[in-house]
Protein backbone atom coordinates (compact mmCIF):
# COMPACT_ATOMS: atom_id res chain seq x y z
CA UNK A 1 0.00 0.00 0.00
CA UNK A 2 1.67 3.17 -1.08
CA UNK A 3 0.85 6.32 1.53
CA UNK A 4 3.04 8.79 -0.26
CA UNK A 5 0.95 11.98 -1.10
CA UNK A 6 -1.83 10.69 0.73
CA UNK A 7 -3.44 13.36 2.54
CA UNK A 8 -6.07 12.16 4.76
CA UNK A 9 -6.37 8.61 6.18
CA UNK A 10 -9.07 6.44 7.67
CA UNK A 11 -9.21 4.00 10.23
CA UNK A 12 -12.37 1.45 9.56
CA UNK A 13 -12.57 -0.93 12.21
CA UNK A 14 -12.98 0.43 15.57
CA UNK A 15 -15.40 -0.71 18.84
CA UNK A 16 -16.70 0.53 21.06
CA UNK A 17 -17.85 0.43 24.34
CA UNK A 18 -21.50 -0.41 22.97
CA UNK A 19 -19.88 -3.79 22.25
CA UNK A 20 -16.94 -5.23 23.22
CA UNK A 21 -14.55 -2.50 23.43
CA UNK A 22 -13.75 -0.19 27.08
CA UNK A 23 -13.92 2.90 24.88
CA UNK A 24 -16.35 5.53 24.76
CA UNK A 25 -17.39 7.53 21.50
CA UNK A 26 -15.62 10.79 22.95
CA UNK A 27 -12.44 8.37 23.87
CA UNK A 28 -12.56 7.25 20.30
CA UNK A 29 -12.56 10.34 18.77
CA UNK A 30 -10.09 12.16 20.77
CA UNK A 31 -7.77 8.78 19.70
CA UNK A 32 -8.55 9.38 16.34
CA UNK A 33 -7.52 13.29 16.17
CA UNK A 34 -4.37 12.64 18.20
CA UNK A 35 -3.76 9.71 15.40
CA UNK A 36 -4.41 12.25 12.29
CA UNK A 37 -7.38 10.43 10.91
CA UNK A 38 -10.23 12.47 9.08
CA UNK A 39 -12.30 9.45 8.85
CA UNK A 40 -13.62 6.29 10.72
CA UNK A 41 -15.52 3.67 11.06
CA UNK A 42 -17.57 2.37 13.92
CA UNK A 43 -17.68 -1.46 13.73
CA UNK A 44 -19.54 -3.00 16.63
CA UNK A 45 -20.51 -6.36 17.01
CA UNK A 46 -24.36 -6.76 16.35
CA UNK A 47 -25.20 -3.11 17.10
CA UNK A 48 -25.41 -0.20 15.20
CA UNK A 49 -26.26 2.09 18.83
CA UNK A 50 -22.45 3.70 18.60
CA UNK A 51 -22.64 5.10 15.68
CA UNK A 52 -25.02 7.92 16.33
CA UNK A 53 -22.74 8.92 19.59
CA UNK A 54 -19.46 9.04 18.13
CA UNK A 55 -20.92 11.12 15.01
CA UNK A 56 -22.19 13.06 17.55
CA UNK A 57 -18.64 13.75 19.00
CA UNK A 58 -16.79 13.76 15.71
CA UNK A 59 -19.25 16.56 14.31
CA UNK A 60 -17.47 19.39 16.04
CA UNK A 61 -14.13 18.26 15.19
CA UNK A 62 -14.73 17.55 11.42
CA UNK A 63 -13.88 13.72 11.56
CA UNK A 64 -15.94 11.89 9.27
CA UNK A 65 -17.78 8.71 10.59
CA UNK A 66 -19.18 6.51 8.29
CA UNK A 67 -21.61 3.22 8.95
CA UNK A 68 -20.66 0.30 9.97
CA UNK A 69 -21.08 -3.19 11.88
CA UNK A 70 -19.38 -6.49 12.50
CA UNK A 71 -21.35 -9.47 11.84
CA UNK A 72 -20.61 -13.19 13.40
CA UNK A 73 -21.14 -15.56 10.44
CA UNK A 74 -19.88 -19.72 11.00
CA UNK A 75 -19.60 -22.00 7.71
CA UNK A 76 -17.97 -26.06 8.85
CA UNK A 77 -17.78 -24.74 12.52
CA UNK A 78 -15.30 -21.93 11.94
CA UNK A 79 -16.20 -18.24 12.66
CA UNK A 80 -16.41 -15.66 9.45
CA UNK A 81 -16.55 -11.93 10.03
CA UNK A 82 -18.39 -10.11 8.17
CA UNK A 83 -18.21 -6.11 8.38
CA UNK A 84 -20.81 -4.16 6.61
CA UNK A 85 -19.66 -0.45 5.55
CA UNK A 86 -22.44 2.47 4.12
CA UNK A 87 -25.80 0.58 4.69
CA UNK A 88 -28.86 2.40 5.27
CA UNK A 89 -29.38 2.73 9.18
CA UNK A 90 -33.00 1.94 8.88
CA UNK A 91 -33.33 -0.97 6.99
CA UNK A 92 -33.66 -4.63 7.32
CA UNK A 93 -30.30 -4.96 8.73
CA UNK A 94 -30.74 -2.89 11.57
CA UNK A 95 -34.08 -5.19 12.30
CA UNK A 96 -32.54 -8.09 12.15
CA UNK A 97 -29.86 -7.33 15.01
CA UNK A 98 -32.59 -7.35 17.70
CA UNK A 99 -32.50 -11.10 16.63
CA UNK A 100 -29.08 -11.18 17.40
CA UNK A 101 -28.37 -9.54 20.51
CA UNK A 102 -31.07 -11.35 22.44
CA UNK A 103 -28.91 -14.46 20.79
CA UNK A 104 -26.24 -13.10 22.83
CA UNK A 105 -28.02 -12.51 25.84
CA UNK A 106 -29.21 -16.06 25.35
CA UNK A 107 -26.06 -17.52 25.46
CA UNK A 108 -24.20 -15.54 27.97
CA UNK A 109 -27.11 -16.80 30.62
CA UNK A 110 -26.46 -20.27 30.07
CA UNK A 111 -22.63 -19.72 30.12
CA UNK A 112 -23.05 -18.47 33.67
CA UNK A 113 -24.95 -21.56 34.78
CA UNK A 114 -22.40 -23.96 33.16
CA UNK A 115 -20.12 -22.63 35.55
CA UNK A 116 -22.76 -22.53 38.13
CA UNK A 117 -21.87 -26.40 37.64
CA UNK A 118 -18.12 -25.93 38.03
CA UNK A 119 -18.80 -24.28 41.37
CA UNK A 120 -18.50 -20.55 40.08
CA UNK A 121 -22.20 -19.32 41.26
CA UNK A 122 -20.99 -15.57 42.80
CA UNK A 123 -21.84 -14.48 38.61
CA UNK A 124 -24.99 -12.98 37.22
CA UNK A 125 -25.82 -11.86 34.01
CA UNK A 126 -27.21 -8.35 34.81
CA UNK A 127 -23.43 -7.50 36.12
CA UNK A 128 -22.26 -9.13 32.68
CA UNK A 129 -24.36 -7.20 30.51
CA UNK A 130 -23.83 -4.30 32.71
CA UNK A 131 -20.33 -3.92 31.17
CA UNK A 132 -21.80 -3.01 27.42
CA UNK A 133 -23.73 0.13 26.89
CA UNK A 134 -26.08 -2.40 24.70
CA UNK A 135 -27.35 -5.78 24.15
CA UNK A 136 -24.24 -6.72 22.39
CA UNK A 137 -22.69 -9.04 24.99
CA UNK A 138 -19.98 -11.46 24.67
CA UNK A 139 -17.34 -13.58 26.00
CA UNK A 140 -14.74 -11.09 27.06
CA UNK A 141 -17.52 -9.11 29.10
CA UNK A 142 -18.02 -12.62 31.01
CA UNK A 143 -14.14 -13.23 31.10
CA UNK A 144 -14.25 -9.71 32.40
CA UNK A 145 -16.59 -10.54 35.66
CA UNK A 146 -14.16 -13.65 36.00
CA UNK A 147 -11.18 -12.00 36.49
CA UNK A 148 -12.84 -9.48 38.72
CA UNK A 149 -13.91 -11.72 41.10
CA UNK A 150 -10.75 -13.74 41.14
CA UNK A 151 -11.58 -16.78 39.57
CA UNK A 152 -8.79 -16.67 36.92
CA UNK A 153 -5.74 -14.21 36.91
CA UNK A 154 -6.09 -12.47 33.24
CA UNK A 155 -8.82 -12.63 30.60
CA UNK A 156 -6.56 -15.01 28.54
CA UNK A 157 -7.04 -17.60 31.24
CA UNK A 158 -10.85 -17.10 31.59
CA UNK A 159 -10.98 -18.27 27.90
CA UNK A 160 -8.29 -21.10 28.44
CA UNK A 161 -9.83 -22.42 31.58
CA UNK A 162 -14.07 -21.68 31.15
CA UNK A 163 -14.80 -19.80 27.92
CA UNK A 164 -13.07 -20.80 24.82
CA UNK A 165 -14.22 -23.16 22.34
CA UNK A 166 -12.63 -26.26 24.19
CA UNK A 167 -13.73 -25.32 27.32
CA UNK A 168 -15.79 -26.43 29.95
CA UNK A 169 -18.52 -23.28 30.19
CA UNK A 170 -18.57 -22.88 26.31
CA UNK A 171 -21.80 -22.38 24.37
CA UNK A 172 -21.49 -22.13 21.10
CA UNK A 173 -22.97 -18.69 19.16
CA UNK A 174 -26.20 -17.82 17.03
CA UNK A 175 -25.65 -19.42 13.92
CA UNK A 176 -26.12 -17.45 10.40
CA UNK A 177 -23.79 -18.31 7.35
CA UNK A 178 -21.41 -16.07 5.78
CA UNK A 179 -23.79 -15.71 2.66
CA UNK A 180 -26.40 -14.89 4.70
CA UNK A 181 -24.23 -12.17 6.33
CA UNK A 182 -23.36 -10.62 3.45
CA UNK A 183 -27.10 -10.39 1.66
CA UNK A 184 -27.96 -8.87 5.40
CA UNK A 185 -26.05 -6.13 4.54
CA UNK A 186 -26.35 -6.13 0.75
CA UNK A 187 -29.76 -5.85 1.21
CA UNK A 188 -29.53 -2.64 3.18
CA UNK A 189 -27.69 -0.91 0.51
CA UNK A 190 -24.14 -1.80 2.19
CA UNK A 191 -21.05 -2.87 1.33
CA UNK A 192 -19.81 -6.49 2.46
CA UNK A 193 -16.39 -6.99 3.48
CA UNK A 194 -14.81 -10.21 4.98
CA UNK A 195 -12.98 -9.25 7.58
CA UNK A 196 -9.36 -10.22 8.90
CA UNK A 197 -9.42 -13.05 6.56
CA UNK A 198 -5.30 -13.79 7.30
CA UNK A 199 -6.92 -14.91 10.61
CA UNK A 200 -10.28 -16.53 9.28
CA UNK A 201 -8.01 -18.77 7.40
CA UNK A 202 -10.52 -19.51 4.94
CA UNK A 203 -9.67 -18.30 1.70
CA UNK A 204 -11.69 -20.71 -0.31
CA UNK A 205 -14.40 -19.18 0.51
CA UNK A 206 -14.03 -16.11 -1.03
CA UNK A 207 -15.07 -16.75 -4.34
CA UNK A 208 -18.24 -18.11 -2.85
CA UNK A 209 -18.84 -15.04 -1.33
CA UNK A 210 -18.24 -12.97 -4.27
CA UNK A 211 -20.67 -14.69 -6.31
CA UNK A 212 -23.18 -13.83 -2.79
CA UNK A 213 -22.38 -10.17 -3.39
CA UNK A 214 -19.81 -9.57 -1.19
CA UNK A 215 -17.72 -6.44 -2.45
CA UNK A 216 -14.70 -6.03 -0.31
CA UNK A 217 -12.23 -7.73 1.60
CA UNK A 218 -10.14 -6.36 4.43
CA UNK A 219 -6.60 -6.30 3.52
CA UNK A 220 -4.90 -3.72 5.57
CA UNK A 221 -5.02 -5.35 9.64
CA UNK A 222 -2.75 -4.78 12.23
CA UNK A 223 0.53 -6.78 13.10
CA UNK A 224 1.02 -8.60 9.44
CA UNK A 225 3.72 -9.23 7.44
CA UNK A 226 3.92 -7.47 4.34
CA UNK A 227 3.59 -10.72 2.19
CA UNK A 228 0.57 -11.71 3.89
CA UNK A 229 -0.52 -8.13 3.02
CA UNK A 230 0.58 -8.61 -0.80
CA UNK A 231 -1.34 -11.83 -1.00
CA UNK A 232 -4.92 -10.41 0.16
CA UNK A 233 -3.84 -7.38 -2.17
CA UNK A 234 -3.65 -10.08 -4.88
CA UNK A 235 -6.94 -11.83 -3.70
CA UNK A 236 -8.67 -8.43 -3.86
CA UNK A 237 -7.75 -7.80 -7.57
CA UNK A 238 -7.92 -10.78 -8.82
CA UNK A 239 -12.25 -10.36 -7.65
CA UNK A 240 -12.39 -7.22 -8.26
CA UNK A 241 -12.57 -6.17 -4.44
CA UNK A 242 -12.40 -3.04 -2.66
CA UNK A 243 -9.84 -3.29 -0.30
CA UNK A 244 -9.95 -1.57 3.16
CA UNK A 245 -8.30 -1.93 6.43
CA UNK A 246 -8.37 -0.84 10.09
CA UNK A 247 -6.81 -1.40 13.84
CA UNK A 248 -9.65 -3.56 15.18
CA UNK A 249 -9.46 -0.94 18.37
CA UNK A 250 -11.16 -2.55 21.48
CA UNK A 251 -9.67 0.28 24.01
CA UNK A 252 -7.82 -1.64 26.99
CA UNK A 253 -9.66 -5.00 25.55
CA UNK A 254 -7.15 -5.40 23.08
CA UNK A 255 -3.59 -4.40 24.20
CA UNK A 256 -2.13 -5.53 20.77
CA UNK A 257 -3.44 -2.45 18.49
CA UNK A 258 -5.15 1.05 18.65
CA UNK A 259 -7.10 3.32 16.92
CA UNK A 260 -5.13 4.40 14.00
CA UNK A 261 -2.64 1.70 14.34
CA UNK A 262 -3.57 0.25 10.93
CA UNK A 263 -4.58 3.37 8.76
CA UNK A 264 -5.70 3.46 4.77
CA UNK A 265 -5.74 6.72 2.49
CA UNK A 266 -8.79 8.17 2.16
CA UNK A 267 -9.23 6.84 -1.36
CA UNK A 268 -10.18 3.62 0.07
CA UNK A 269 -13.11 5.00 1.76
CA UNK A 270 -14.31 6.73 -1.41
CA UNK A 271 -14.36 3.78 -3.44
CA UNK A 272 -15.84 1.78 -0.95
CA UNK A 273 -18.50 4.50 -1.06
CA UNK A 274 -19.33 4.62 -4.61
CA UNK A 275 -18.73 0.54 -4.44
CA UNK A 276 -22.23 1.16 -1.81
CA UNK A 277 -23.92 3.30 -4.62
CA UNK A 278 -23.74 0.45 -7.22
CA UNK A 279 -25.06 -1.58 -4.65
CA UNK A 280 -28.32 0.09 -4.93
Amino acid sequence: MNQVGATKFADLHIHTYYSDSTSSPDEVVQEALQNQLSCIAITDHDTVDGIGPTRQAAQAVGLEVISGIELSSEIHEKDVHILGYCFDEQSPLVDALGQFQQARVDRIRIMIEKLKTLGIDNITLEEVCSLTKSKSVGRPHLAAVLKEKKWVGDISQAFQKYLGEDAPAYVGKFKISPEEAVALIRNSGGVAVMAHPMFTNKDEIIPSLVRAGMGGIEVYYPNCAETTIQHYEGIAKKHDLVMTGGSDAHGKAKTNTYIGKRRIPYEFVEQLKQRAKQAV
